[in-house]
């Protein structure tokens, strides 16, 4: 740990100039004591590290301590610091390793490189926090503790004990085989098994995580993105999820699909819109995406579901058709 840390604190010299010890310390998230402990360490192996006195001093490198990395050309140097906007990091909790490994391939480009590819990377621009429609992105996070239990079993091929909490039930300790992680629009998925049965569990609702000693029961090679797609049709294909027609407005079938399960089917309809087969979680999930559509999307079937809408935009209809369709106590309660 200490190791990445000067080399880290070495980069950062080398990348910013001058840097004072209080800057020092917040990029690496330790105290300014240790960063002088740091510096002075670097300085007993050689390391040219040294102070400048007064008002805008602080610590720096003498110029001539660099080296260059030739073997990346530009498009490689340019993927990998968009690669760094990603969000991945986030939800498996890998922040301050991308943050560290960022700073090594910087300081490793030569400086032609680095110029052009860090002014490219500013203009690419990877899952932003909204959409178009302001939307926004909820990123889900777990303690580091927790997260860090749960990669290492993953990637040292070790069984896993979670203190899972499932939807509308008691949380309660389960042992897994992890397979592997995934992320999907800043919700992170623990692939597993338990007891030989195909599982896959939300990260946002491991409470606490430990990592065991045995071995995980589970292949040597792993196609994760076809296990992903399979687990996926299975999601949908079970439970109470429910396929709904609709005829919609073009510009909204984005927000449409934002909302949706799956998409089963698309083509244009004869006015102009689209029409659309779409898998919602339930009855009262489908109704609730559609209302928000108003008359931009019309429910075609199953009839339940048009009925339904219809009784809500009847009630709607007679709340404002009244002076007012709220009692005293209600209104005093809203004020």
């Amino acid at each position: 740990m200490r190791a990445d840390r000067l080399i880290s604190l070495v980069l950062l010299l080398r990348r910013h100039g001058r840097l004072t010890a209080a800057t020092l310390a917040r990029e690496l998230e330790v105290s300014t004591r240790t960063v002088l402990r740091d510096i002075e360490a670097l300085s007993a192996v050689g390391v040219p590290v040294y102070a400048e006195r007064g008002r805008r001093g602080g610590f720096a490198l003498l110029p001539d301590f660099q080296t260059d990395l030739t073997g990346l050309h530009h498009d490689e140097a340019l993927a990998l610091l968009v690669a760094g906007s990603g969000r991945g990091e986030q939800v498996f909790g890998l922040g301050s390793a991308l943050a560290s490994a960022m700073r090594k391939v910087a300081d490793a480009l030569p400086e032609s490189h680095l110029a052009t590819a860090s002014d490219a990377a500013q203009r690419l621009l990877v899952d932003p926090e909204t959409d178009l429609l302001s939307h926004r992105l909820v990123s889900e996070e777990l303690p580091d503790a927790t997260m860090i239990e749960v990669r290492r079993a993953v990637l040292t091929g070790h069984r896993l004990r979670i203190h899972y909490a499932a939807t509308d039930q008691t949380p309660q300790w389960r042992t897994v085989d992890p397979i592997g992680l995934v992320t999907v629009r800043g919700r992170g998925y623990l692939l597993a098994t338990r007891s030989g049965a195909d599982r896959t569990y939300r990260l946002s609702r491991v409470l606490a995580a430990e990592e065991l000693p045995e071995p995980a029961q589970r292949p040597n090679r792993v196609d994760l993105d076809r296990i992903w797609r399979e687990r996926c049709a299975q999601f949908l294909s079970d439970g109470d999820q429910v396929t709904v027609l609709v005829r919609v407005n073009p510009e909204r079938r984005e927000e449409l699909v934002s909302t949706a399960l799956a998409v089963r089917a698309e083509d244009p309809d004869a006015d102009g819109r689209l029409r659309l087969e779409v898998t919602y979680q339930d009855a009262r999930h489908a109704e609730w995406a559609l209302w928000q559509l108003t008359t931009d999307a019309e429910a075609l079937s199953p009839q339940w579901l048009r009925t339904s809408l219809r009784n809500r935009a009847a009630a709607m209809v007679s709340c404002y058709g009244t002076p007012s369709c709220l009692t005293s106590s209600q209104v005093e309660v809203a004020e």
